[in-house]
């Protein structure tokens, strides 16, 4: 490409996908030179340990625009996709999964829709080729969740298959397992986004990598990282006043009960007022109240402080292998 950006950039994250990369790096090729645009093709290894690297390096060595990327380790999907779309060079970065199940013969359906003005276009796996109990209902759960929590309405937050502008990237952090919830997070920055029906092809070779254990990690991530990360004293507070509200309505009630009693000789509460009891619990209700702002104070500070001063990537990269010049 001699130094050129090109139009558009495919990120891949591969793990552990030795029996698909020949066929991936194959339709990859086959459905992008068709498109007429300048294009490079990020395949990032995120430390496969099935002879994935050598078998990518096979697959791509004699075909233009493969770029590779050799993580030093498994970090995860979404250090992964990072890797990749920090290295990316294109206008447009288009990721999928290298399982295949994705249609690289789509990606022109996302370019169309870019086209038309859009930031980010995610793809909905409408008929969607998997178990109904491992892979379906686990992501109508989390679409469902997602699209509740974060008010971005999407079917399909799964489906790996999406497009972004690279400048709505560099305003979006990601770790964790934040890669899903991208559209969301472009969403609050004021980006447009739309959502266009894509094809699912069964899975021809190697194991799933998700299941089940998604539903748990959807919950844990939306209501804690992505509602609070950036601002716990909601939780905090939510539960300071939680606790704190009965507390001081239950010292008030006592309050109010021992004048009562005093002035006008009713009382009505005299068994609760003789109880140290409930006066503890109220006292300490009122101490955990106040104890839990504190803390999403000092949470909010200390978010605040993190986030900006963190510059490091959540990767390490082993070694890039460029494409052969032509």
């Amino acid at each position: 490409m001699n130094g050129k950006c090109p139009d558009f950039s495919v990120v891949v994250p591969v793990y552990n996908e030795a029996e698909n990369v020949k066929l991936l790096c194959d339709k990859l090729h086959g459905a992008l030179v068709k498109i007429g645009r300048s294009y490079e093709i990020v395949l990032v290894d995120d430390g496969s340990s099935d002879g994935t690297w050598e078998k990518l390096r096979e697959s791509a060595r004699d075909l233009p625009n493969f770029r590779l990327v050799r993580l030093r380790r498994n970090f995860g999907q979404t250090a992964a996709m990072s890797a990749g779309m920090h290295e990316a060079r294109g206008d447009i970065i288009i990721t999928m999964d290298a399982d295949l199940q994705n249609d690289p013969d789509d990606i022109p359906l996302l370019l169309e829709r870019m086209d038309k003005g859009f930031d980010v276009v995610s793809g909905w796996r409408k008929d969607r080729k998997d178990e109904f109990v491992r892979r379906k209902f686990p992501s109508m759960l989390a679409n469902w969740l997602i699209s509740t929590v974060t008010g971005v309405h999407l079917h399909d937050y799964g489906c790996t298959l999406k497009a972004y502008r690279k400048e709505v990237m560099e305003n979006v952090e990601l770790y964790g397992d934040m890669h899903r919830f991208i559209p969301a997070l472009a969403s609050w920055a004021g980006s447009r986004v739309d959502e266009v029906v894509v094809r699912h092809h069964p899975r021809r070779f190697g194991k799933s990598k998700y299941g089940l254990s998604r539903i748990v990690k959807v919950v844990l991530t939306v209501s804690f990282l992505l509602r609070y990360s950036r601002s716990p004293i909601q939780i905090f507070g939510k539960m300071g006043l939680m606790v704190g509200i009965p507390g001081g309505l239950l010292l008030v009630f006592m309050l109010l009960a021992n004048i009562s009693a005093n002035i006008f000789g009713t009382h009505f509460a005299a068994g609760l007022l003789k109880r140290p009891f409930w006066v503890m619990t109220s006292f300490m209700l009122v101490f955990f109240g106040i104890q839990f702002i504190c803390m999403g104070i000092l949470a909010e500070i200390q978010i605040r402080t993190y986030h900006e001063s963190q510059g490091k990537p959540i990767y390490v990269i082993k070694e890039i292998i460029e494409p052969p010049s032509r």
